[in-house]
């Protein structure tokens, strides 16, 4: 399993992987954040979930159609080409994936700005190759395991939260995964990019690097519970 989340605000993007690897039972780490640039020097980065054997292959068609001088002026013409890609190894493996026991899974967030998109753009692919762009209202996508660090992405997250407090919250439901599932962990990749200036930003967190934060929110969480306001339905229970 993993956690990919990515994140669209007024202010830019945010993406976040955590590069945990697991087979059987055997852990190793292992990128799941890519960037791919293109022809006009603009670059656009994909997060996968699933067979890491279809993640490689996709990306490597994805790197061999620019390559071939294959246009990507928008990330329309982006998504459009992962898709092709997923498209053609679905036909070309699930059939051996499927014989060997194991099922084609296979999904990705596919988000960036190339030189004649009015603004960055999120998507969610699929397995089959379809695919949803990301709404203003719900302003984030993750894929993997991602029922432990939604909740507080759905109280918190808004499409004008300022992009300083939607990195700390894009980590907290990182780390909310992490505390409850053992498939997900660091170290972690983060990716930024902003509208202002048009600049992707990147950095790579070990467990210490965030001790800061983990320490400060695991302490005041409890807090906030033990001075909460009590009301009257508790007293039968007390």
């Amino acid at each position: 399993m993993t956690y990919c989340l990515a994140i669209k605000t007024h202010e830019g993007l945010i993406a976040l992987a955590d590069c945990r690897i697991t087979a059987g039972n055997e852990v190793t780490q292992a990128g799941k954040l890519s960037f791919v640039d293109t022809i006009s020097g603009h670059r656009f980065f994909i997060m996968t979930s699933g067979l890491r054997s279809v993640r490689d292959k996709v990306v490597a068609y994805v790197e061999q159609e620019i390559r071939n001088h294959q246009k990507m002026e928008t990330m329309l013409d982006a998504i459009g080409v992962y898709t092709r890609c997923l498209r053609q190894v679905e036909r070309e493996d699930r059939w051996r994936i499927e014989q060997s026991g194991m099922i084609f899974n296979h999904h990705a967030i596919v988000g960036g700005y190339l030189q004649k998109d009015e603004q960055p753009t999120l998507y969610l692919v699929y397995p089959e190759g379809n695919w949803i762009e990301v709404d203003h209202r719900t302003p984030f996508l993750s894929i993997g395991s991602t029922g432990y660090g939604k909740p507080i992405l759905d109280r918190a997250m808004k499409y004008s939260t300022q992009m300083d407090t939607a990195i700390k919250l894009a980590y907290l439901s990182f780390d909310s995964t992490r505390l409850s599932s053992a498939d997900v962990g660091f170290p972690i990749d983060m990716a930024t990019f902003r509208n202002s200036d048009k600049k992707w930003r990147y950095t790579h967190l070990e467990y210490e690097d965030v001790q800061q934060l983990r320490d400060w929110w695991s302490q005041h969480i409890a807090e906030l519970v033990k001075t909460s306001p009590s009301s009257d339905w508790m007293g039968d229970l007390l």
